[in-house]
This record gives structure tokens, C-alpha cells and sequence, in this order.
């Protein structure tokens, strides 16, 4: 079993959760409190969910559960951006940040049907 705070997976999706801390508090009251806390625990969640996947035999359900929770972190960041929260540039540097992770975890999940 690997130590998952060693697997490139985790290290992506906790550069992941710091850019998500930092990028949240520039946003308008309005959404700070709700599309902003939300973004926070699904990528809290996620991390979760990388732990989780690395401590079990059976990782299938784990990993897809993780690939779930990425897409509604792209979809609450891609409304944030048509809420005109953030700049172009923070923009697609956060969605690189997120398909950073998006093809870890595919690639993974991959992996695991061949092997």
C-alpha cells in the first residue's frame, strides 16, 4: 500500500484545495458563504475519498466516487466564472489545476482494470 500523502494524486488535489482557499475569499458575500463553502468541502471530500481509495483493496467505487466530486468542483468553479468571481487567468489556472486531478484519477482508475 502506498502512503497516500506520497501518491501525485493526493499531492494535485491538495494544490488543489490550497488554490480553492485562496481564490474563494476574493468572491462576493453573496457567493463566498455558499458556492464558496461548497467548493471547499467537495474538494475537502475529495482528498478524502484519494485516502480512502489508497487504504482499500477494492478501489473502483472510491475512485469514481473521487471523479464524481471533481466534476461538481468544475461545475461550481465554471459558475463562479460566469458570476464574474474570478479573472480569465485565475480561471484557467484553477480548471488546470482541476483536470490535473480529473486524469490522475482517470488514469488510476485505469490502471486498476488492467493490473
Amino acid at each position: 500500500m502506498a502512503i497516500y500523502s506520497e501518491l501525485p494524486v493526493y499531492k494535485a488535489s491538495y494544490d488543489l484545495l490550497l488554490e480553492v482557499f485562496q481564490f474563494t475569499k476574493d468572491f462576493h458575500k453573496e457567493y463566498k458563504y455558499t458556492v464558496g463553502e461548497s467548493i471547499k468541502k467537495e474538494t475537502i471530500a475529495l482528498l478524502t475519498l484519494i485516502f480512502r481509495a489508497s487504504s482499500r483493496q477494492d478501489k473502483q467505487a472510491v475512485i469514481q466516487e473521487a471523479r464524481e466530486r471533481i466534476e461538481v468542483i468544475r461545475l461550481f468553479i465554471r459558475l463562479m466564472n460566469d458570476m464574474k468571481q474570478m479573472s480569465l487567468k485565475k480561471f484557467v489556472h484553477i480548471n488546470q489545476k482541476v483536470e490535473e486531478v480529473s486524469k490522475q484519477l482517470s488514469g488510476w482508475q485505469k490502471s486498476l482494470r488492467v493490473g
